[in-house]
């Protein structure tokens, strides 16, 4: 039985918040924690990505600000740019095979990922490492060696996997791959810890199996961290529901407003995995929110100005959270509207889309439909509705989007 210090201990406290430990929880991570500090050998942490988008959003960065604590007492981070396998894609979760991307899409899209992931993870000392760079060499022989480390009904045991079999949807050889390459990548880095989310758990734990068939007499530990919820407060975060996703390349006013329109329900969630907020802040938030006398809205603002203060530092948060106040609180219109020449006739499922407002026409139907589309103040509810004005008129998108229309 190991004696642990209660400096490890209390390290692997704070580096677990939020986090599910496997195997052994927080006192095997304070082992690790120990002996690297007692062996002078930092502890490898590894995070794959898969950069299959070239953008990043708030949920991105739950992982990314465990790896900045694991920097923070002196351990290495690798990062793992999935060359070979973002050309595969990760079918966790899905419910058909997924398209698969060009090198060259791959290369665009991790240059995008670094520059945004840099406003958390401290990315030049980070040791980034490409699995194309290993994967594409394999022989068969070798690929052999590594497809005998697990077997079929292993595979099958995936939800995702095992759904799609059921329903007969197809599932192609080649997905099979993907969390046997990924795994095969702690083995060749030698990861000490693995992160992910919790659609992870299969993939990070194969990389333990993998790397005991190799050799490696401690395998690594994995850390997986909640998938966070969008602004409806029902599917996680994704570019796949742009009206409910937070960018990182959001503008403070954007950030801070998609923030203020979360439900309550989520507030001390954002707190615990995207702030530093101590825990005692945490259980004092927790208290507040039970109290009748206290409006959840000022604890948000609290929560939107924390958060877009880190991203756009306490200029931006100053002057998003007073445009919010005008804007929303006190039903004002910003004084910085742009001005948009619009031809009579022009219908507004159009409009809001060339302006960028929405994504797409049925994005606007769901935003006309929940009284979100005014003009000078008057909702519109009618999906045909074409403009038809002799002065200028204001159009409002939701709370926070404003064009001047002009003719």
């Amino acid at each position: 039985m190991v004696d642990i210090r209660q400096e490890f201990i209390d390290q692997a406290v704070k580096l677990s918040r939020g986090a599910e430990v496997l195997p052994g929880g927080i006192e095997e991570l304070a082992v690790k924690l120990q002996h690297a500090h007692d062996t002078n050998t930092p502890l490898r942490v590894k995070l794959g990505m898969d950069p299959t988008r070239p953008d990043l959003h708030l949920g991105h960065t739950v992982v990314m600000r465990k790896l900045r604590e694991f920097q923070k007492l002196g351990h290495k981070v690798v990062l793992i740019v999935g060359g070979a396998t973002a050309m595969i894609g990760d079918p966790s979760g899905k419910s058909e095979t997924r398209p698969s991307l060009t090198k060259e899409q791959v290369e665009e899209n991790a240059k995008s990922y670094f520059e945004q992931m840099s406003k958390v993870v401290d990315v030049d000392n980070a040791e980034v490492v490409n699995n194309a760079d290993w994967l594409h060499k394999m022989g068969f022989t070798e690929l052999l060696k590594l497809a005998a480390q697990i077997t079929v009904a292993q595979m099958m045991t995936r939800d995702d996997f095992a759904k799609r079999y059921a329903e007969g949807r197809p599932i192609s050889i080649h997905e099979f791959f993907y969390p046997l390459m990924q795994a095969y990548d702690s083995h060749v880095i030698d990861a000490d810890i693995e992160l992910g989310g919790t659609d992870q758990r299969f993939n990070t734990l194969l990389g333990r199996d993998i790397q005991a068939a190799y050799g490696k007499k401690y395998p690594q530990m994995v850390m997986l961290l909640p998938l966070i919820e969008g602004t409806d407060g029902l599917v996680k975060m994704s570019k796949t529901y742009p009206e409910h996703c937070i960018s990182l390349t959001d503008s403070a006013k954007d950030m801070f407003g998609k923030l203020m329109s979360i439900p309550d329900t989520l507030i001390v969630k954002y707190f615990t995995l995207l702030t530093d907020v101590s825990d005692a802040e945490l259980k004092d938030i927790e208290e507040k929110l039970k109290d009748a006398s206290v409006n959840p809205r000022d604890i948000k603002l609290k929560l939107a100005y924390t958060i877009t203060e880190e991203y756009h530092g306490k200029d931006g948060a100053d002057m998003a959270q007073a445009d919010f106040i005008n804007v929303v609180s006190n039903k004002g219109i910003p004084d910085d509207i742009p001005e948009v020449k619009v031809e009579q006739g022009k219908g507004i499922l159009d409009l809001l889309v060339e302006l960028g407002f929405v994504a797409s026409k049925g994005e606007a139907k769901r935003l006309i439909q929940g009284g979100g589309v005014k003009i000078d103040g008057e909702k519109i509810a009618d999906m045909a509705y074409t403009l038809n004005f002799t002065d200028s008129v204001v159009l409002q998108a939701g709370k926070r989007k404003f064009a001047k229309l002009i003719k």
